[in-house]
Order: structure tokens, then C-alpha cells, then sequence
């Protein structure tokens, strides 16, 4: 059985590296890497310090809009998985990516499966929302990380093909925390654990737009303790090409720096009071760490975060932000949201009986 996985940013290269592990002890993976997030420091590093294995196509796609990348990346699937002729293609999560690949499986007439089905903010004005849904219905084995998600697929009529088999990211953070853990983290920019912020902002609803990036520099401006900030190279550009870059640099408790790869991160995770952030995946993974979460966002697709009492939603508001970092509170149990660490094992049986 030959699959076709495809991968594009961050967060998804760390889904690949329990994933492939998984799934190459059962059949033939061709990974393909869309190039979505093109910067070395977000991908070559990534692959190799989570021993990744090396994709076996590169799209290349690099920089442009969310439209302008999904008609590269469609124009350059098609060759490719007509060539490979796989049994299935893998898809992940919700990123442009995402929905290059189910786009090109769906025209192509390739069963395609999607690891985090289900999940949904209930805001389809958000990229990653539309991505999502569309993926979905044209799913024909849709890997659930929760109940939830199970349950939303079923209110859209969707209950063939559907399997709960927790989240690969936690399969990832169990994975890789201990190695990360031995790493210098804040000892490295001398912060003392639990006396910091851990800071990350990405998305196009918090760049791309003046009044957006106005409000990205009011919310970073207003934090009055040290913060540590791993910069997007987007947020980056975008700040510098709207003028505000030297006023968050100049920030006193404002820590920058590029950005870093996983293992680094989730050594500054473990070691933060709390992170604050508009990422999906980061708020998932603070959960997995059990280090309290504010989210610059007006909802969130991982609602039992914030049912739980582990995750505050804030919005892009500096009022909201500092009254959640002044009262942040953290439940004694974590309750088991997200699985047993085991997902990629589920997620590979789950495609090898699905092509039997």
C-alpha cells in the first residue's frame, strides 16, 4: 500500500515525526513537503532535530497569498500524485497545505485521509476554519483527536469513515519532552523558570491588516513582565513593513528572537508561567505541559481547553490579557482530552484497514 502524506509548516512536521514512524512500519510513505513554510529556520531544522525523514518531493512554493499558494501547490500535486499513483493521500490539520492536498486527491479521484478531523471554531470567516471544513466532506477516512470532533462531524452529517483516535501532537510532546527538557531553555537567556512568558503570534487575522497589527503592538506593549518572543518571520515582515517593528523591539520586557525549532520551544514552554498565543497547535501544546494558556482569539477549535479551565480566551483585547495573566490558575488534573499517546498507531491501522 503506497501513501502520499503532505506536509507544509510547523506544527504539521511534528505530527510527521511519530506519524511516519508509524505508518513506514506498515506500508510505502512518500512525504512530500509543500514548502508553505519555505524559511530554513521553520523547516530544515525542524526535520532534523525531530529525525524527520527527508521529504521525497519538495513543491517549493514559498512565499506569496493563501490563494496564490494553493493554485502553485494544486498545479505541481497533480503531476506528482498521478506519478506516485497512491492507494491514499494524507492530508493534516487545517493549513493552505491541507487543502492543496485534498483538493488534488478529490480531482484526481485518490482516497484521501485527514489527521485532526472534526474540529471546528464555529467562525468560518477564519482561513484555517474554511480549510478545515472543506477537507472534511471530501474525506473518505477522517482521523478525530477528540469526542468533539467526532461530534461535530456527526452534526454535518458526516459518520462514515470516522475514528477517534486521539491526537498525534501528544504522541509528539511525550516523545520529544524529555530530550527537550534537557535542554538550557531560559537558563540559556537567563530567566529563571516560572518567571517569564512564552509569546507567539502568526496569523493572518493578527498581521494583516494596520488596525490588526495596531492591536498585535498594544497587546505586546502591554505585557509588564519579562516575555519571551520567537518571532514568525511573517510577523516579522509585517511589522517592519508597517512601521511598528522598532516599538515592540524597543518594549523592555519584550525578549525577540528568531524563531526556534521544537525542541527549543518546548523547553521555553516548560519553563514559562504561562504562554500567550494565537496558535492552535501551541495552545495544545501548553495544555500537554500543563502550563497555563491565554489566547489572543475569540474562540478556538480545542474547546475543552477552556471548558477545563486550562486555556483563557482573550481576544486581541490588552485589558483582557493582562486581567487573564494576572488571575491565571491551572486545574490540579488534566483530564485525558487528547488520548493516550497512541494516536499514530491508531491513525496507521486506521489506514491500512481502510485500503484492505
Amino acid at each position: 500500500m503506497r501513501i502520499v502524506s503532505i506536509v507544509g509548516n510547523r506544527p504539521q512536521f511534528v505530527k510527521a515525526a511519530p506519524l511516519s514512524r508509524a505508518l513506514r512500519t506498515r506500508v510505502d510513505e512518500v512525504l512530500v513537503h509543500s514548502g508553505q513554510h519555505y524559511d530554513p529556520e521553520l523547516a530544515d531544522l525542524i526535520f532534523d532535530e525531530l529525525d524527520i525523514p527527508a521529504p521525497d518531493h519538495a513543491l517549493g512554493v514559498g512565499p506569496g497569498s493563501p490563494l496564490a499558494q494553493l493554485a502553485v501547490m494544486c498545479e505541481r500535486l497533480e503531476p506528482l500524485l498521478v506519478a506516485e499513483a497512491p492507494d491514499m493521500v494524507l492530508v493534516y490539520g487545517d493549513t493552505t497545505t491541507t487543502l492543496a492536498g485534498a483538493l488534488a486527491a478529490a480531482k484526481l479521484d485518490i482516497p484521501l485521509g485527514h489527521v485532526e478531523a472534526g474540529l471546528r471554531s464555529f467562525d468560518r470567516s477564519m482561513p484555517e476554519e474554511q480549510n478545515r471544513v472543506v477537507t472534511d466532506h471530501l474525506s473518505a477516512l477522517l482521523l478525530c483527536p477528540t469526542d468533539t470532533a467526532v461530534a461535530n462531524l456527526a452534526r454535518e452529517g458526516l459518520t462514515r469513515g470516522v475514528h477517534q483516535v486521539g491526537d498525534v501532537m501528544l504522541d509528539a510532546s511525550r516523545m520529544f519532552a524529555p530530550v527537550a527538557g534537557a535542554r538550557p531553555g531560559p537558563a540559556a537567556l537567563g530567566l529563571d523558570p516560572g518567571g517569564y512568558l512564552l509569546v507567539t503570534i502568526h496569523r493572518a487575522a493578527a498581521t494583516d491588516t494596520p488596525e490588526a497589527l495596531r492591536a498585535m503592538v498594544d497587546v505586546l506593549t502591554a505585557i509588564e513582565e519579562p516575555a519571551v518572543f520567537p518571532v514568525h518571520p511573517r510577523t516579522r515582515h509585517k511589522l517592519e513593513a508597517g512601521g511598528l517593528w522598532d516599538e515592540v523591539a524597543a518594549h523592555p520586557t519584550l525578549r525577540l528572537s528568531p524563531p526556534v525549532g521544537y525542541l527549543d520551544f518546548t523547553a521555553l514552554l516548560i519553563g514559562a508561567r504561562a504562554v500567550v498565543t494565537d496558535s492552535g497547535g501551541v495552545q495544545k501544546e501548553a495544555y500537554f505541559q500543563g502550563v497555563p494558556c491565554v489566547t489572543l482569539r475569540d474562540g478556538t477549535e480545542w474547546v475543552e481547553t477552556v471548558e477545563g479551565g486550562f486555556n483563557t480566551l482573550t481576544g486581541m483585547d490588552p485589558g483582557r490579557v493582562r486581567a487573564a495573566l494576572a488571575d491565571l490558575s491551572m486545574p490540579a488534573e488534566r483530564p485525558p482530552y487528547y488520548g493516550d499517546g497512541r494516536a499514530a498507531e491508531r491513525i496507521a491501522e486506521a489506514v491500512v484497514a481502510h485500503g484492505a
